[in-house]
């Protein structure tokens, strides 16, 4: 476990960068991103979705407040449009990391782990808990990104990588999208409720994923003391 979890810290340290670096510079932040939607919405309801679909996907390269955006996309959008346009750059940012650590991720990999051993020790333990983790990643930021390349770089199958992907985002999308289609200026309690709704399930489930996996392999390790004995 520990190779994949070096593996998977260093990646998340690189998409925290790229998060830093735009609070820096002042780039996609909330204020910015609200700016652009109500100007394409004087302009024509397409550049919304246009931007919608385009920030979503960019937040592979750059970390953008998804949550946020994926509020905003009901507000502006409606629902389902908006939730539709959100699952759709989400969608394309999960693909392209997966498809782009599938092809060169194993370069990285190698450099970050010479042991071959421990790379095959990394792989088999994303096999078994990547699933969970990919359903769970909209728990916190940067996550999402970070399951779809090690998705990609252990050779996940991508109807697999795609069902718990899908599993995990359809219903953040279309709770956050739709709480977004239903507030205003004046009332953003729905919003808000949606937000603090969303993470608690997703922080419930991580623990109960650490949890049980904590006994696992307490049992295993009981169960090989037994064997030795």
């Amino acid at each position: 476990m520990k190779p994949l979890l070096k593996v998977m810290l260093i990646l998340g340290l690189i998409f925290a960068s790229t998060f830093i670096l735009g609070r820096i510079f002042g780039l996609l932040t909330i204020e910015n991103v609200r700016f652009w939607l109500t100007e394409a919405q004087t302009i024509n309801p397409l550049w919304v979705l246009a931007i919608v679909i385009s920030l979503l996907f960019s937040d592979l390269f750059v970390a953008v407040p998804t949550l946020t955006i994926t509020i905003l996309a009901g507000f502006f959008l409606g629902f389902p449009l908006g939730a539709a346009a959100a699952f759709a750059g989400m969608s394309m940012a999960a693909l392209c990391g997966y498809a782009l650590s599938r092809k060169w991720g194993d370069k990285g990999v190698k450099f970050l782990v010479k042991d071959a051993p421990a790379r095959d020790e990394m792989i088999a333990a994303f096999q078994q808990s990547g699933p969970a983790m990919i359903m769970l990643s909209r728990a916190a930021p940067i996550v999402p990104e970070v399951t779809a390349c090690m998705a990609g770089v252990t050779k996940m199958p991508i109807g697999r990588y795609l069902l718990f992907f899908s599993l995990s985002t359809l219903p953040y999308v279309a709770v956050a999208a739709y709480a977004g289609s239903i507030s205003s200026i004046e009332s953003p309690q729905p919003a808000i409720y949606a937000a603090l709704f969303l993470y608690a399930v997703l922080w419930v489930g991580w623990y109960l994923f650490q949890r049980a996996r904590k006994k696992a392999i307490s049992a295993g390790d009981y169960g090989a003391s037994r064997t030795c004995c």
